[in-house]
């Protein structure tokens, strides 16, 4: 599917993620992240995935972390809708998520170790589904929530923390 979620298919916190994630289709654009995101990280040493710009910051590899586990939970998300047992999502706290994670603690190829498979992951189920599974909704913070639209959360989600990396990290 290469049509942008309506904005009534999700959350308006969401907006600023899905905003920005280009036109075309979100598989290519799950792929061409993937790729772009170990091409741009792979090469750090360990110093550099340490880092934290900021007292109270995550490092980039909790950042790395934090990236999987939101996309494990958008993929529970999409899985759920497409498969037409769709029901009321709840949300999560992103702060016990990253201190209960092993990401920080973890070599930086581990962690876009995981990182890749939780994308492959992502890019098979959304590459899998119909445009009917894709359009079928459930319910996310008391707002509708299309299967199209959690993909495109992931890929916008991403995009944000890349943005706050190249800013922050790596200048």
């Amino acid at each position: 599917m290469n049509t942008r979620p309506d904005s009534h298919e999700y959350l308006p916190l969401a907006e600023p993620y899905v905003s920005l994630v280009p036109e075309g289709s979100i598989t290519e654009i799950l792929q061409q992240q993937h790729d772009e995101t170990l091409k741009s990280l792979s090469d750090l040493t360990e110093e550099q995935a340490n880092y934290k710009y900021a007292e109270g910051k995550w490092s980039l590899k909790q950042v790395v972390g934090h990236i999987a586990d939101v996309e494990r939970l958008w993929n529970y998300r999409i899985l759920y809708i497409a498969r037409g047992d769709a029901r009321e999502f709840s949300g999560y706290d992103r702060e016990i998520f990253v201190r209960n994670s092993p990401s920080g603690s973890l070599p930086l190829r581990e962690a876009l170790k995981d990182y890749a498979a939780v994308r492959q992951s992502s890019i098979t189920l959304v590459g899998s589904l119909t445009e009917e599974a894709l359009l079928r909704e459930g319910t996310f913070n008391n707002y509708p929530l299309s299967a199209r639209a959690a993909a495109y959360v992931i890929a916008g989600h991403e995009l944000h923390h890349l943005n706050i990396l190249r800013d922050k990290y790596l200048t």
